[in-house]
């Protein structure tokens, strides 16, 4: 009946539209799995990478003039999820031809899809959210 319950460790931080919210973001990540006990786990440069192409893409193309965007870090002791929220509109890809010279922006979904477990596009009013897992073994 008095069964321990473990609940995953999260953080949520609030960026506004401004250059300096990536490698803070970034820092955000570095500091929760430092907080974590993760800090030398050896997929960590990667994640600290997505977080920051997660970031940067939201502050390029989803987040209109006066907004900001969420990061949102989970651990749950097998599996590391970051999510960024934003309202802008559209849904991020992984372009076709990623060398392309129409394909000037989508690399930073290629590192993503490359470097995570599974990545994706969730709904949410207004925006989107773009998340990325990595298993932690």
């Amino acid at each position: 009946m008095n069964e321990h319950i473990e609940l995953p460790c999260h953080r949520d931080q609030f960026y506004v539209r401004n250059r300096r919210s990536v490698p803070a973001a970034r820092q955000l990540t570095e500091g929760s799995l430092k907080d974590w006990g993760l800090e030398s786990w050896n997929r960590s440069h990667d994640l600290s990478l997505c977080v920051s192409e997660l970031a940067t893409n939201a502050l390029l193309h989803g987040v209109p003039r006066g907004r900001g965007f969420l990061l949102r870090l989970r651990y749950d002791g097998e599996l590391v999820r970051a999510e960024v929220h934003d309202s802008g509109p559209g849904t991020p890809r992984v372009p076709d031809e990623p060398c392309g010279p129409e394909n000037e922006g989508g690399r930073g979904l290629l590192l993503v899809a490359a470097l995570s477990d599974k990545w994706g596009v969730g709904e949410r009013t207004p925006g989107k959210i773009v998340w990325c897992e990595f298993a932690v073994p």
